[in-house]
């Protein structure tokens, strides 16, 4: 299995017995834009936490995931972690530093970077979510839209191969939403996006995903999956408005 993510039969159970994840498998090549849909308790964050070793006890499980090729295991988690950038749902889970520039320089200063190349790294990186001159301000005053794009500059200052998202528009107004969209097609990682904002979805993603209780029940381009009323009805997601007048044949 090769591609930039790759994803064999993974399964995962929560400690009290529940099964989270019943075997998912799909491929995503490099370059890609993928929604990952589906209703609550699907295991959509469940799954993102398992593309850079999050949940411990699933990291020497066989294979099931791999990152540009390698599976995830404990002697190579440091290094996978490198690749992929994982966005949480709440900025706030992911701010832990008094100032933006000490957040931003957090993830490269484990890098070993320091110095010059770590002011340079900080500095490109708010440049690209578009807060440059930010950081010296207080994170803890930011708006919760800046707050998210803060966190983007911290994952983005490690150079991530692969971005890995999860619900990145909940609680963006319209501006914040088409702002964060714009800063996320301007970056040529490849990304990997939970997400119940299927209006974003047909804007952003080529392909999408679709997980209900653990398991993928569609897998393919985005208007012809979303398109297909009786599918989004059948797993709790309504079809776009905005295809509604579409017909793809």
């Amino acid at each position: 299995m090769s591609g930039a993510i790759a994803i064999a039969g993974l399964r995962y159970r929560y400690h009290d017995g529940t099964e989270a994840l019943r075997g998912v498998s799909f491929q995503i090549a490099l370059g890609e834009c993928v929604g990952l849909l589906g209703p609550n308790g699907s295991g959509k964050s469940t799954l993102l936490l398992h593309l850079n070793g999050i949940l411990p006890d699933k990291i020497a499980d066989g294979g099931a995931v791999r990152i540009a090729g390698e599976a995830i295991t404990a002697t190579n988690l440091e290094s996978i972690r490198r690749q992929v950038g994982l966005l949480f749902q709440d900025p706030d889970d992911q701010l832990f530093c008094a100032t933006v520039e000490e957040d931003v320089a957090f993830g490269p200063q484990q890098l070993g970077l320091r110095g010059e190349a770590l002011v340079t790294r900080v500095e490109h990186a708010l440049g690209m979510v578009g807060l440059a001159g930010y950081g010296h301000r207080a994170t803890h005053h930011l708006s919760h839209g800046e707050k998210r794009r803060v966190c983007l500059a911290g994952v983005l200052a490690c150079e991530p191969t692969v971005l890995v998202l999860d619900e990145p528009t909940s609680d963006l107004d319209p501006r914040g939403r088409r702002e964060f969209k714009a800063l996320l097609q301007g970056i040529p990682a490849t990304k990997l996006i939970a997400t119940h904002d299927l209006e974003w979805v047909v804007e952003l993603c080529s392909r999408v995903i679709v997980l209900d209780r653990g398991v993928v029940v569609a897998d393919g381009p985005t208007v012809e999956v979303l398109n297909d009323e009786a599918l989004m009805l059948a797993h709790g997601l309504e079809r776009p408005h905005s295809l509604r007048h579409h017909h793809p044949h």
